[in-house]
């Protein structure tokens, strides 16, 4: 392999890893829990004091299903997307929560990015189609976000068929 044919040389038209939005921060997932299971705590008291101790235990089990539930949101946020466009490479590798990745390589010539609109809602979804197969992209994003990236990628897809431009240093 040559230095003028090497992929690591190719030059980046556009890249962007996309990762799952979370507005609930560490501070503020020890507030919620802390709240959360102070008011459990009094409400099983007033129970407890009533006589109906068994609805004090049901109680607790309320706070850990949502620690455990929120604990859960949190491990899926480890998920990830990364959509990468050189001038001879679409690349999109998609990394699940649990670390597995999947890595799909199209020309960007022949694809065509898609969006379907919900009239009321905005963009629902980014398809990339080549060849009759499809390929959602931007599955965290909301639509507007959608609507950004859609135009961002659209550039770098145009840019990518336009061709290569190339200065030759002496």
């Amino acid at each position: 392999m040559t230095a003028d044919n090497d992929p690591e040389l190719e030059p980046t038209i556009f890249s962007v890893v996309i990762t799952p939005h979370r507005s609930l921060g560490r501070v503020g997932f020890l507030v919620l829990m802390g709240l959360f299971g102070a008011m459990s705590f009094i409400a099983g008291m007033v129970f407890l004091i009533a006589g109906a101790w068994p609805v004090f235990g049901f109680f607790g089990l309320d706070v850990l299903l949502l620690y455990w539930a929120l604990r859960l949101n949190y491990r899926h946020a480890d998920a990830y997307e990364e959509v990468k466009v050189t001038p001879s490479a679409l690349t999109v590798r998609k990394v699940s929560h649990r670390g597995r990745a999947r890595e799909w390589v199209l020309n960007p010539l022949w694809v065509r990015l898609e969006k379907i609109e919900i009239e009321d809602f905005g963009i629902d979804k980014l398809l990339l189609v080549s060849r009759g197969r499809q390929l959602t992209v931007a599955g965290f994003l909301g639509p507007e976000e959608k609507a950004s990236f859609a135009r961002a990628l659209g550039n770098a897809l145009s840019e990518a068929k336009r061709g290569v431009t190339r200065t030759v240093l002496n």
